[in-house]
C-alpha cells in the first residue's frame, strides 16, 4: 500500500509532527511504502486568485505534491483543529489541489451531477484539539470533521475515512500524550489488514449485499402481506404459516431484485441518471459484487425460499390455495425479468410490478391464514392498491429510458415516450383517488376503506400538480424526477394503512 502523510500543522516541531511521525513508523512496520508532505515547509500560494482553481499554474512543490496524491492509495491528514476546524495553511493547500477535472468532475445535462474521481483511495484523519473531544463532536458537532471527511475527501470519492482525535491538549499529561502516539503508531501498524479493522471488514463484506436487496421496497410488501393475512384471520394470526410465508416472500423478493441486477446489467451499466428509486442497485456495475457470486446469491435466496413454501405448506390450512398462489408469485415476480416471459422488455413490467405488490401479496397472506380461493375481499383491497402502486413504478422507467432503449428493454416510458408515460401515471392516481372515494363511501370490504378517502385524494392532488409540472418541464428534462417518485411511492400507503388500522 502507497501512504502519504500530509501533516498541515504549520510548525515541524508540533505534537502534530509527533503524531505524523508515529503514525509513519507504524505504517511501514507493517510493510507500507509511505511519503511525506510537511506543508510547513512548502512554498505556494495559498491563496486562489482566479476564477477556478485549476485555471492558476502550479508552483513547484504544488506539482510535486500533486504527482504524490495520485500515487497514494491511503492519505493521512494530520492536524490541529484551530476554532473548530482546519488551519488556513491546510485549507490553502486542498483549495489550490482539490479541483475539477484532477480530484473529481462535473457531468450530465448542465453539469448537474458530480463524481468523486479519487475513488479506490481512503484516508486517515489525525487531529489535536484543546476542545474536549465529546463536547466538540456532540454540541459543536464536529465542523471541521464533516467538512474533511464529507464535503471534501467523500465528494471526491475518498472511503472510508477513519479519525482519531487527541485532545484535550491543553491540559494533557505526558502519560497522555504517550498513549496517544501510540494510538496513532497502532493505526499505522494495522495497515497490514488494509484499511478495514475486523469489524470494517465484515461489514464490507455484508454491505453491498444490503445494498443489493434495496430494502427501502420490503416495507410495503409486509405491510400488504400482513393486511392479507389479518383480512383471513380478523381474530388472530396463525403464526406459523404467517412467519414461513413472510421469509418465503422476502426471499422471493430477494431472488427477484438480484435476478433483475443480473439480468438488466446492459441497460444499468450505461444509466447516467440512475438514483435511489431507479436504476437497479449498481452493485454489478459498481464492481460491488462479482457476476459468479451474484448468481450464488441467486440460488441461496431460491432454495431459502423455497424451503420456507415447504414449511408454509405445511403448517397452512388451505394447501391448496397457498400453492396455487406460491406458484403465481414465483411466475410473476421471477419472470419479471427472466427468460422466456421476461416481462419488464416487453412493457408489462409495470402491470407486474404493481400487481404483485398489490392482489399478488394480499393473496398471499390471505390463503396461507387459510383464506378461500374463491373470497372477494382480497380483490377489493387490492383494486385501488393497484392503482395507487402503478403511478411510481411507470414513473421509475422515465430515468431509465435512454439506457432502456439502448439494451433493448420497452418499458412503458421507453415505448411510448415520456410524455405519455406522465399522463398514464396521472391517469391511474385519479383512478385509484376515485376507488378510494367510492369505496369509502359506498362501505366496500366490510368498511375497510372508511375514511381513505380523507388521506387519498388530498396526497392524489399533490402527485397530480407535480405531474403536470413534469409535463410542463418537458421530456428532456425529466432525467432526476427523485421528488417526484418519493411523493408517489408513499401515494400507496393510505391503500394499505387505513385498512390495515380497521383490522388492527
Amino acid at each position: 500500500m502507497r501512504v502519504l502523510i500530509i501533516l498541515g500543522h504549520p510548525r515541524h516541531d508540533s505534537f502534530c509532527a509527533a503524531l505524523a511521525q508515529a503514525y509513519r513508523e507504524g505504517a511501514e512496520q507493517a510493510g507500507t511504502e509511505t511519503r511525506q508532505l510537511s506543508l510547513g515547509e512548502l512554498e505556494f500560494d495559498p491563496h486562489v486568485h482566479v476564477e477556478s482553481p485549476e485555471d492558476q499554474p502550479l508552483e513547484p512543490d504544488l506539482e510535486r505534491a500533486r504527482e504524490w496524491l495520485v500515487w497514494a492509495e491511503h492519505l493521512v491528514f494530520v492536524y490541529p483543529t484551530w476554532w473548530g476546524t482546519m488551519p488556513a495553511l491546510l485549507k490553502g493547500f486542498l483549495d489550490r489541489l482539490v479541483m475539477p477535472g484532477f480530484a473529481f468532475r462535473f457531468h450530465g445535462p448542465g453539469a448537474t451531477q458530480w463524481e468523486g474521481l479519487w475513488q479506490g483511495k481512503s484516508a486517515q484523519l489525525i487531529t489535536t484539539m484543546d476542545t474536549p473531544p465529546p463536547i466538540y463532536r456532540w454540541l459543536y458537532r464536529a465542523p471541521g470533521t464533516h467538512a474533511m471527511r464529507n464535503a471534501t475527501l467523500g465528494f471526491c470519492g475518498v472511503k472510508p475515512v477513519h479519525t482519531l482525535v487527541a485532545g484535550s491538549i491543553r491540559t494533557s499529561t505526558q502519560r497522555q500524550r504517550h498513549e496517544w502516539l501510540e494510538r496513532a503508531r497502532a493505526r499505522g501498524f494495522a495497515l497490514r489488514h488494509g484499511v478495514h479493522g475486523p469489524v470494517g471488514r465484515r461489514w464490507q463484506g455484508i454491505r453491498p449485499w444490503l445494498k443489493a436487496l434495496r430494502l427501502q421496497f420490503y416495507p410495503m410488501t409486509w405491510a400488504a402481506y400482513t393486511l392479507g393475512a389479518l383480512a383471513a384471520a380478523p381474530l388472530g394470526l396463525a403464526w406459523a404459516p404467517y412467519l414461513w410465508g413472510y421469509l418465503c416472500l422476502f426471499f422471493l423478493e430477494a431472488a427477484t431484485v438480484f435476478i433483475n441486477d443480473y439480468q438488466d446489467y446492459p441497460s444499468d451499466s450505461r444509466n447516467r441518471h440512475h438514483g435511489p428509486f431507479n436504476g437497479g442497485s449498481r452493485v454489478l456495475v459498481d464492481h460491488d459484487i462479482s457476476f459468479v457470486a451474484m448468481r450464488r446469491g441467486i440460488g441461496i435466496t431460491l432454495i431459502v425460499a423455497l424451503a420456507a413454501a415447504g414449511l408454509v405448506l405445511k403448517t397452512t390450512a388451505a394447501p391448496l390455495a397457498s400453492a396455487a398462489w406460491l406458484l403465481i408469485a414465483a411466475i410473476l415476480t421471477l419472470d419479471y425479468t427472466l427468460p422466456p416471459l421476461k416481462l419488464s422488455y416487453r412493457s408489462l413490467g409495470e402491470l407486474d410490478v404493481a400487481f404483485t405488490h398489490s392482489a399478488m401479496v394480499l393473496w398471499l397472506g390471505f390463503a396461507f391464514q387459510g383464506g378461500a380461493l374463491g373470497a372477494v375481499l382480497p380483490w377489493a383491497l387490492a383494486l385501488p392498491l393497484f392503482f395507487a402502486i402503478l403511478p411510481a413504478i411507470i414513473l421509475s422507467g422515465i430515468p431509465d429510458r435512454e439506457a432502456d432503449a439502448l439494451a433493448g428493454k420497452h418499458t412503458l416510458p421507453e415505448r411510448f415516450g415520456n410524455r405519455m408515460a406522465l399522463a398514464l401515471a396521472a391517469a391511474s392516481t385519479i383512478m385509484a383517488a376515485a376507488l378510494a372515494l367510492v369505496f369509502d363511501r359506498a362501505g366496500t370490504a366490510a368498511g375497510l376503506f372508511d375514511g381513505l378517502s380523507y388521506f387519498a385524494l388530498p396526497h392524489a392532488a399533490l402527485g397530480l400538480a407535480l405531474l403536470w409540472a413534469a409535463f410542463l418541464r418537458g421530456p428532456h428534462r425529466l432525467r432526476r424526477i427523485d421528488g417526484l417518485m418519493f411523493v408517489m411511492l408513499n401515494y400507496m400507503v393510505w391503500f394499505v394503512a387505513v385498512p390495515f388500522y380497521h383490522l388492527a
